[in-house]
């Protein structure tokens, strides 16, 4: 299998048997449970309301209920992936269809991740910052030597080690950026400092 952009870790075989399943859903259905997960992303406390649209999604499509919570478990392993590597759109698309997902509902995907990810991506690291106070913060610049896409190669990134305290434990998390990313975190850093700045 293909590089995948959204996880380091090997992808259980049956997530690609599931993209198969959703091969086999017509536009409609595929845009309508597409609907009912991106709503889930943008609330997940909601879950109660998320399985009930399941739920419904299966009766009118008559489709049974376990097998389509499997098929969503392993959709929204994409999109949470991408949220944590702050991934394009385009990636996103690719992911999927090295995964099996047809090129129509993979391109279907990856218009309603553009719709949708600038809001995704506030929500969750207002969830972040909420519930984890920064402790320490640690960083690493490096260069690409070597990648199997050739434009990827002489490229900066930056490594962030965040320290943060859940609760009463402190843990590492870590992250990785390009340099446009990393302009664009440190522009939002600075607007957020200049928001407290003001309130203080």
């Amino acid at each position: 299998m293909e590089v995948l952009h959204f996880t380091r870790e090997p992808v259980p075989e049956a997530v690609t048997a599931d993209m198969q399943q959703l091969n086999q859903l017509s536009a409609q259905q595929f845009s309508a449970l597409t609907e009912v997960l991106f709503r889930f992303l943008g609330e997940p406390k909601e879950v109660e309301r998320f399985l009930t649209q399941l739920s419904e999604f299966a009766t009118v499509n008559k489709i049974s209920l376990g097998p389509l919570k499997n098929i969503v478990k392993s959709l929204l392993l994409v999109p949470n992936g991408a949220l944590k590597r702050t991934l394009s759109a385009e990636q996103v698309r690719a992911d999927l269809i090295t995964l099996g997902l047809s090129e129509e509902k993979a391109g279907y995907f990856e218009e309603q991740w553009k719709e949708h990810s600038p809001t995704l991506s506030r929500l969750a690291v207002g969830q972040t910052l909420m519930i984890n106070q920064l402790i320490d913060m640690e960083w690493k610049f490096g260069v690409t030597a070597g990648s199997s896409e050739l434009e990827k190669v002489g490229s900066i990134f930056l490594q962030l080690k965040l320290v943060v305290k859940k609760g009463n434990q402190i843990e590492p998390v870590y992250v990785e950026l390009t340099l446009p990313q990393f302009y664009s975190f440190l522009h939002e850093m600075e607007r957020v400092k200049t928001s407290l700045d003001c309130l203080s």
